[in-house]
């Protein structure tokens, strides 16, 4: 019998561990490391790992370095080794622009040139999957796999991880069943589940759409906010809603309803972006200063289900350019692009030009 974890399964652990504030030790060929969470950091923690010896290196993304003006020398990762008079308010706030415009960071930033860089940038990538802060604290260890046994830590065998977050997971789909909705009561819903603990995401299949011709599909990113709520700081509610009437006014569509809450950060860093938003930012420079980019979603989860579902060319419900290209690169025929010019309010006005000027949507 064999209860070891897979690396998938070993990731999903490290992604929880990492929201609770709980470390987990990465080791590769060339030795081993720490990683401790900014978001989740507390100051026991902290304190804890100035007594293991050696210099903390604190690890935000390019982004959040070209904010505080601090040289990102590996390009997409910046590494700040951490100052004997850091405190965890002043590593958290290197990390959260929340206060930036009221409490400016005192600087400059002392950045490391040299060394590699590989275990920071792919400790901000677990950071990003765990929907936290891009920001870590990383500390060699000698002997690391020790160490995680003697403290009960998650150990990841980078080899194994890296090829784990190169691939898409494998979808599953776990159940459907018949869900009557206003716009079609002959309508299904599938929910399929990623083998990696990963959200689960849903297709709403209306009518019975003929496998061997274009269906109308809609590739929709959740949006507590907009979908549920009602707000008027986005077009995503008008959207959803636009796109089922239509497939139901045809007979026939697919809604694929991906769990990518904020364009992939996760509803927590998307409030951020808001309040950051109240400053005075647009959407793409607070994602920025976040230390997110502009986009960090993933389409291709879209083109795996309808591939799953027999689909293979889509007339795709988008005013989104980059979701045209992913489908074709993921190997399905987009016949058509269909506009969704919906949901254009006084609030989401400069949101929306935002889009289309930043991220190249046609509205």
């Amino acid at each position: 019998m064999n209860f070891r974890p897979t690396p998938a399964e070993l990731l999903a652990r490290a992604r929880a561990d990492l929201r609770m504030g709980v470390p987990v030790v990465l080791v590769d060929h060339s030795g081993s490391t720490l990683v401790l969470p900014v978001e989740t950091l507390s100051d026991d923690r902290l304190n804890s790992l100035r007594k293991i010896g050696g210099v903390p290196v604190l690890i935000i993304t390019g982004r959040r370095a070209e904010t505080l003006k601090a040289r990102a020398y590996d390009g997409d990762v910046a590494r700040i080794p951490l100052p004997d008079s850091a405190d965890l308010a002043w590593v958290q706030a290197v990390a959260d622009p929340a206060d930036d415009l009221r409490l400016p960071m005192k600087g400059p930033l002392k950045t490391l040139r040299d060394g590699n860089a590989g275990l920071a940038r792919l400790a901000s990538m677990i950071m990003k999957s765990a929907r936290l802060l891009p920001a870590a604290l990383l500390l060699e260890l000698p002997e690391g796999r020790a160490f995680a046994a003697q403290n009960g830590l998650t150990l990841l065998d980078t080899t194994e991880i890296r090829a784990e977050m190169a691939q898409a997971s494998p979808l599953r789909e776990i159940v459907s069943a018949h869900v009557p909705l206003s716009v079609s009561e002959g309508t299904r819903l599938h929910v399929f589940r990623p083998d990696d603990g990963g959200e689960e995401h849903y297709a709403v299949e209306i009518g019975r759409p003929a496998r061997d011709k274009p269906v109308l599909t809609r590739l929709h990113s959740a949006c507590f906010t907009g979908d549920l709520l009602g707000s008027l700081k986005c077009d995503c509610g008008p959207q959803l809603r636009a796109a089922l009437a239509r497939m139901g006014k045809e007979g026939a569509g697919v809604l694929l309803y991906l769990n990518q809450e904020g364009r992939g950060i996760g509803l927590a860093n998307k409030m951020r972006a808001y309040s950051l938003q109240d400053q005075g930012f647009d959407t793409v420079e607070a994602n920025h200063r976040l230390g997110f980019e502009d986009d960090e979603r993933d389409f291709l989860i879209g083109a795996h289900i309808l591939k799953s579902m027999g689909f293979n060319s889509v007339r795709l419900l988008t005013n989104n350019p980059r979701k045209v290209d992913m489908m074709a690169h993921a190997g399905i025929k987009v016949a058509e692009r269909v506009p969704l010019q919906v949901g254009r309010t006084a609030h989401n006005d400069a949101y929306l030009k935002t889009k289309a000027n930043k991220s190249g949507h046609l509205l």
